[in-house]
This record gives structure tokens, C-alpha cells and sequence, in this order.
């Protein structure tokens, strides 16, 4: 393609509302334009480079067998009542009535829609395994839009959906799935790594996500260097550090003592010159309607997903002051567990074994010191903290960081949620009806674009992997009017496009530094400069990334760059 045909309009100055890499190099580079919060167009580049990351995705689904169908992005109310999921998604799900006042919705994920699909044909274990997927635009009402790809309000998703006999059948196409990711996103050229995940309104057994680390991202995962273990913060477990101070000796009884004003974990410990681990942390939850009591040591955080699953419960929510005063009888920050005898009672395992604590004494501008987990109370002990960087590996006992992360892709274990709710069932050899076992699998397609950018760029611009830049080779003649340089410039570029290769010739009235500028800029791997040394018969071959430059034979050039892209390629 001639780049003086292009709609390419790159931007000399970073945008002031683009506030992560990603979103400054696509508005800068052309790739993008917001239309509204959270909405944006995809220019040429963008498109190319989208179309270049599905073609990888396609390939590898269809490589394990999967199945490509196109489900409507504007659902039934109906169906996502059957699941469950119409209330459970809440605000975050863009809603809608027709004329006839029927509810509908735009589609966040389609479980729901594949399900009813799936039970109106499948009817014996003979048609199953099935593997599902679409490449699809979805919708979430986000809160908050922002970071220009990483979180929008309209989006593109793969997303996959297996169908099993038992769970030794979704075992297999979970697998499946995990090795098709880590290859898309292997050609893709990320880097990138595998944790354990909550599923969250997905629900099911088990998940993994695939992040890339970048400072733009919001998930936090914790990770260990030295054996490996990696888990999103929402799941992951590992040994705190030991309190800042020991335990009071004795067999000491409960003791009230006034605390005017002081109602955080660090205004007491300032009141009473004791750290903060030496306080237990009350925390008053509600669980499907029910009061729970979550005690954690005074310096650490609770992890909500984590008491959630340990309640069973399928919303989770803080208490209301006026909920607390009425179980109570005194305000949040004057709270503590010895007495209660009106709900369950969970402590953090960190709490096991200590003695002598300070918490509330459930009167207000009061606490009480040496209460003993186990003795002035008795709770249940379960994993609640959310874990955190410095903490200890549980496998190997390293420390462990804590990560900020972009999710690219994300699996599923369903289970038999859908097929419960929705009824999904075949028939067994013996004629017996059974409900059909079920996973999900998602990959962001836009998330992919915006990680790479993140990971590979400098101040020059974008270097993105050869197999998703718009295009893998620029040739750029220095000079136009120069006839030698014209027509060397022509054949390299011809000659590269005979190899197969997606090349661009920078046809343009620029100059050279204005050329140069813009293919760092979009992120072009490969570029050949056309300039004085043609007539010797020789041009410049930049490699992007490194931008090591070299001087090839003109009359190899094309050549050259193929084996370039190819070898790139191949080392993904």
C-alpha cells in the first residue's frame, strides 16, 4: 500500500485525557478516535492490527475443534432470569425495552444464549463434546471508562463454551483451551503468565486467568520469582508476616477500657502505643440477608471473594450503620466479637493461636485488651486476608510480590450453573437424563492490541510484535525525486510484497525525519530507508525494536525482510 493513499492521522502531541502508554500511542498513532466515555472507533491501523490478533485466535480455536457461530449481541430479559444473572449483574448490564415493553439487553457474555441453544439440540451423550466460540462485540455499563482499551463501555470478546458429558470431559476441554491460549497469545508475542482466578458472577469451580504485568492494569496478582506460584489477589494465599510485636504472656481476662474518639485500627494503636497487628479487625458483612462477623489481625485487608465463598453466599455486601447499630447496640469502630452470640463468627487464620488482643467492646468509645481467639470467643477459622506483596510463599516460603496486571484472557470451569438453571440435559447409553457439564472461555481482542503496546514501546512510539502490527515493513525512500532512489525504493517494495509480505511504501512529500518519525510512531517492525548509498547499491535496514541498523544489498532487501518476519515469527 502507498501511505500517501492512507488515512493515518498521527498526532505530534500526547493527548491530555489519554492517561496510560496504550491509549497515548493509539490516539497518537492513529489508530483510534473516542466517539463518547468508553466508546471509540477503530481507524485503519487499529483495524488491521484487530483483524491480525482474530486471524491468530481463529486459527488456534479451530485448531482444538472449536466451532465459530455469530449469537446476537441483543438478548432476552427472559433468558438471563432463567440463569440467575438479570439481577445479578446489576448496573453493569446496558438494559432495554422494545416497543412492545419487553426487557432486553445488550450482552456482556452469552452462556445464557449458547445454553438455550444447546438444549434445544443436544439430546444424547453421542453429540457430546461440543466446543462453541464467536468473536463478538460486547457491552458493560461501565462505571468508570477509562485507560482507552482497557476499560470501555463496547468491546470486542472471544468467547468459547464446551459441553461435556462429565467432569473428566471438561477437564479435557479446559486443558484444551489453556493450550490454545498460551499459544495465541505466544504468536501474539506477549509476555505474559497464568494465574488462579475467582470466577465471580461467571461462577464454577475453577479459573485461570492470562495477564500481562503494566503498570495501566488494575488487577493485582501476587507472584512468587522462586517457585512460580502466581494468583490473582482475590484468590491467592500466603503466610503473613509475624505481628509487629509479641503477645502479652498470661492467662489475662478481657478488660474494658475507654478509647474517646478513636475508632480506626490506627487511631487505636496511636492511643495505646501498640501496633496495629495487635488489634483484631471486626468487620460486619451481609450475606444473602444475613449478618456475618469477619475478624482479621488489625493490619491486614479482608478479602471479600474469599468470605464469600467460605458463606456460600451469592451477594455479599457491608453491613449498614443502621443495621450495625441494631445487631450491636454500638457504631462501626467500637465493634468487637466477644458476646455476639447473634451471628456466625469468622476469623482470619492469622488470628489462631494469638492471645491478649485489643478489639471493640461494642460500646461506643470503648475497647477491650487481652481477648484470646478461641477463648473469649469462638470462632470459625477460615483463609479471609487478602494477601499481599512481602507476604510468604506458601509452597517455598519466598517472599512474594505483588503485580499490577492487565487480564487478557480468562477460562472457566462452569460446571452444571447453567445447566441447572437453564435445564440442559441428555441422555446416557442406559437412557438416563443427566445435566450436561459446561466451561467458559474469554480472550480480549482490543486488550491484546493495548497490552502489547504497553509491554513493547519507547519514546519513539509503539514496537509491536510482527504478527500483529499493521503492517511488518515500511520501505521509505529518502528522497522521492531522486530517480535511482525512486526506483529502488519500487522494486525492494514490490519485491517484498512477491514474498507475501504485508509492506507499506512511505510515498509521501515529507521529509526523511517526518517519514522516520511516523513509522516509529504506529509501530512498524521492519523498515528499509532508500537513501544516497542506493546508488552504490545499498540500503538501510532498521529492525525496530532494537533499532539496530545495518546496510543490505538493495537487491536482497526483500529478501531480507522476509527472513526477518519469518525468524521473528518462529521465535514466538
Amino acid at each position: 500500500m502507498l501511505w500517501s493513499k492512507l488515512f493515518i492521522p498521527t498526532l505530534r502531541e500526547t493527548p491530555a485525557e489519554a492517561d496510560v502508554v496504550s491509549h497515548q500511542l493509539l490516539l497518537r498513532a492513529g489508530y483510534i478516535r473516542q466517539l463518547s466515555t468508553g466508546i471509540y472507533s477503530y481507524l485503519f491501523l487499529a483495524q488491521r492490527s484487530l483483524l491480525k490478533i482474530i486471524g491468530i485466535v481463529r486459527e488456534e480455536m479451530d485448531a482444538i475443534g472449536a466451532q465459530e457461530m455469530l449469537l446476537p449481541a441483543l438478548n432476552p430479559a427472559e433468558l438471563w432470569k432463567e440463569s440467575g444473572r438479570w439481577e445479578v449483574m446489576g448496573d453493569n448490564m446496558f438494559r432495554l425495552k422494545d416497543r412492545f415493553h419487553r426487557d432486553l439487553c445488550l450482552g456482556m457474555t452469552h452462556e445464557e444464549v449458547m445454553t438455550s441453544i444447546a438444549r434445544g439440540e443436544l439430546r444424547s451423550y453421542r453429540q457430546l463434546p461440543q466446543i462453541w466460540y464467536q468473536i463478538q462485540t460486547k457491552f458493560r455499563d461501565e462505571p468508570r471508562p477509562k485507560s482507552g482499551l482497557l476499560r470501555v463501555r463496547q468491546f470486542i470478546m472471544k468467547d468459547s463454551y464446551s459441553f461435556d458429558v462429565d467432569p473428566a470431559g471438561l477437564d479435557v476441554s479446559y486443558d484444551k483451551h489453556h493450550r490454545a491460549y498460551c499459544r495465541i497469545f505466544d504468536r501474539c508475542g506477549l509476555d505474559y503468565m497464568v494465574v488462579e482466578a475467582h470466577s465471580g458472577a461467571m461462577g464454577g469451580s475453577q479459573s485461570h486467568e492470562f495477564m500481562v504485568v503494566s503498570d495501566a492494569g488494575e488487577d493485582l496478582v501476587v507472584r512468587c520469582a522462586n517457585c512460580g506460584y502466581a494468583a490473582n489477589l482475590e484468590k491467592a494465599v500466603t503466610a503473613p508476616a509475624p505481628p509487629a510485636a509479641a503477645d502479652p504472656e498470661g492467662n489475662l481476662e478481657p478488660e474494658e477500657f475507654h478509647t474517646p474518639g478513636r475508632k480506626t485500627i490506627a487511631e487505636v494503636a496511636a492511643f495505646t502505643s501498640l501496633p496495629e497487628s495487635s488489634q483484631i479487625k471486626s468487620l460486619v458483612m451481609v450475606a444473602d440477608g444475613k449478618p456475618a462477623l469477619a475478624l482479621l489481625r488489625g493490619d491486614h485487608a479482608l478479602s471479600e471473594t474469599k468470605l464469600q465463598g467460605v458463606l456460600g453466599a451469592a451477594e455479599l455486601r457491608p453491613a449498614h450503620p443502621a443495621e450495625i447499630g441494631e445487631w450491636f447496640g454500638a457504631e462501626a469502630g467500637s465493634l468487637g466479637p466477644v458476646g455476639v452470640m447473634n451471628m456466625r463468627i469468622l476469623a482470619d487464620r492469622a488470628l489462631d493461636g494469638r492471645r491478649n488482643m485489643i478489639c471493640g467492646a461494642n460500646r461506643d468509645d470503648y475497647h477491650l485488651r487481652n481477648v484470646t481467639p478461641g477463648e473469649d470467643f469462638r470462632p470459625e477459622f477460615h483463609d479471609l486476608r487478602q494477601a499481599a506483596g512481602g507476604d510468604s510463599c506458601v509452597n517455598c516460603a519466598a517472599p512474594v510480590e505483588a503485580l499490577k496486571t492487565v487480564e487478557i484472557g480468562h477460562i472457566f470451569k462452569l460446571g452444571y450453573k447453567y445447566s441447572h438453571s437453564m435445564g440442559l440435559n441428555v441422555l446416557t447409553e442406559e437412557g438416563k437424563e443427566i445435566p450436561v457439564i459446561m466451561g467458559s472461555y474469554g480472550i480480549g481482542i482490543e486488550r491484546i492490541l493495548s497490552a502489547a503496546m504497553e509491554l513493547f514501546h519507547d519514546a519513539d512510539g509503539a514496537a509491536l510484535p510482527v504478527s500483529i502490527a499493521p503492517f511488518e515493513a515500511v520501505v521509505t525512500p529518502v528522497n522521492k525525486a531522486d530517480a535511482t532512489q525512486w526506483k529502488v525504493a519500487l522494486d525492494i517494495y514490490e519485491a517484498c510484497r512477491s514474498f507475501g509480505l504485508d509492506v507499506l511504501l512511505d510515498d509521501r512529500d515529507e521529509r526523511p525525519g517526518v517519514k522516520f518519525k511516523d513509522a516509529d510512531l504506529i509501530g512498524i517492525p521492519y523498515r528499509v530507508t532508500v537513501g544516497k548509498k542506493a546508488a552504490g547499491g545499498k540500503v538501510e535496514f532498521l529492525e525496530r525494536r532494537s533499532s539496530r541498523v545495518r546496510d543490505v544489498d538493495a537487491g536482497d532487501a526483500a529478501a531480507f525482510v522476509a527472513e526477518s518476519v519469518r525468524s521473528s515469527r518462529h521465535d514466538r
